[in-house]
């Protein structure tokens, strides 16, 4: 945690700083000025000099009085546009000794394959860093108060597993302002599994539903076309909307996710080819079809979505720290690393947040890929339930994700999505 410097400690800190200055003097002096002449001013060239620095330090003193040490963190540069307000995503990570939030093996809803802990790590202190932006405060999470301020809302997440992970997080964080554990559940009685399309759990004392909606593309994915190429064996039809997006408007809050699933890999390497309209579209590139996809989802919003009611958000694509000439060797790190090494960008998320300027409707981008790229040391690993293949793109819990639902739960409570101080 940041402490500030008693008046005592900073007057220690320029008494030393006097007698190294006065050190260094003497020997200057004595080592390079041998010639009779200069010793005459021996005396008065090294008291000139201390207090010279003496007076600078006093006017730094006069003009910056809240001076503060340096403190272990690993922070973000901060853009020009942020100059006059505060964007939450532009800051560092801290450490903070009263983190995790929540115990993963107390929560019924964390997912065995994040809790890394209970899969055999050792060290904990990837769990204690807290994110700080540069120009205000994240509120300190209280369980209860956001609880009461949902009650009776329902809050729907949308995407692929890193959307689960999210969905898992909130879930454990609000668990705790619960005092019966029993009056919360899964709808339809199922385990929570990456398996399942819909998962829906509700807090009964509060009348507050979060849902999970697996839809990885966010497109309607489509059955091969007849005079198909043999090489094709299925197709995802970029100008509609997932079938299931029905059931996604009747909602308070829309979390939104995609971009891992867009890569050549789990798309034509798997027979996997974009459609428009009735004409595929075999030689189309996946960040043109990643866009198309989203400005149907962008017109999707724009007229199917009451935003007087529901507030909408969309999440950019999360750091992930393979490594390697293939990037498939997974080095979990013991610490947040001091530069992000071009993972603070990302194209996938400049993709959304050009599509999301473009909305008629207020969608707030929820642009976590710069304060995840410090966090090497907070990824799965070797700690899931499946050690033999190794994560370096999913986040253990508790972790990462939960300052993502901190920073969404600041965004509902306060007014218009306005940060204050």
């Amino acid at each position: 945690m940041v402490t500030g410097f008693s008046l005592s400690s900073l007057f220690g800190h320029f008494r030393s700083v006097y007698y190294e200055v006065f050190s260094f003097s003497n020997k200057l002096i004595k080592g390079h000025c041998k010639i009779w002449i200069f010793q005459p001013f021996y005396v008065l060239a090294t008291g000139s000099l201390v207090t010279f620095l003496l007076a600078i330090m006093c006017a730094y003193l006069y003009l910056f009085p809240k001076f503060q040490p340096v403190t272990d963190s690993y922070e973000t540069p901060k853009s020009s546009n942020s100059v006059g307000s505060c964007n939450v995503f532009e800051g560092k990570w801290i450490q903070d000794e009263t983190y995790p939030l929540y115990n993963a093996s107390d929560c019924p809803f964390a997912e065995r394959g994040f809790n890394c802990l209970a899969n055999g790590r050792k060290d904990r202190r990837y769990t204690k860093w807290r994110w700080k932006p540069n120009n205000c405060e994240i509120p300190s999470f209280n369980a209860r108060e956001i609880l009461e301020k949902l009650r009776g809302k329902r809050i729907a997440f949308v995407g692929d597993s890193l959307s689960r992970t999210q969905w898992e997080s909130m879930i454990c964080l609000l668990m705790t302002g619960v005092e019966d554990k029993r009056s919360v559940y899964e709808i339809n009685g199922n385990k929570i599994t990456k398996r399942i399309r819909f998962l829906g759990v509700r807090f009964s004392s509060f009348n507050l539903r979060i849902d999970f909606y697996r839809s990885v593309f966010l497109v309607q994915p489509g059955p091969v076309p007849r005079h198909a190429p043999k090489r094709v064996k299925s197709t995802l039809k970029l100008d509609q909307m997932d079938h299931i997006s029905k059931e996604w408007t009747d909602t308070d809050v829309l979390i939104f996710n995609s971009g891992h699933w867009w890569t050549r890999t789990k798309l034509f390497e798997m027979g996997c080819y974009f459609q428009v309209g009735g004409s595929l579209k075999l030689g189309m590139p996946t960040t043109t079809a990643f866009k198309a996809a989203l400005n149907t989802w962008a017109s999707w919003v724009d007229t199917s979505i009451n935003t007087n009611r529901t507030s909408v958000f969309f999440r950019t694509f999360e750091a992930s720290h393979w490594s390697g000439r293939n990037r498939n060797s997974c080095k979990v790190s013991r610490r947040p690393s001091l530069d992000t090494k071009g993972k603070d960008r990302s194209s996938i998320s400049d993709t959304i947040i050009d599509v999301v300027k473009k909305t008629a409707a207020p969608v707030t981008v929820l642009h976590v890929t710069p304060m995840g790229a410090f966090r090497g040391d907070a990824h799965v690993g070797s700690w899931s339930d499946n050690p033999s293949v190794p994560d370096c793109s999913h986040w253990c819990l508790p972790g990462v994700p939960d300052m993502w639902n901190e920073i969404l739960f600041s965004y509902l409570l306060s007014k218009n999505g306005t940060y204050l101080q």
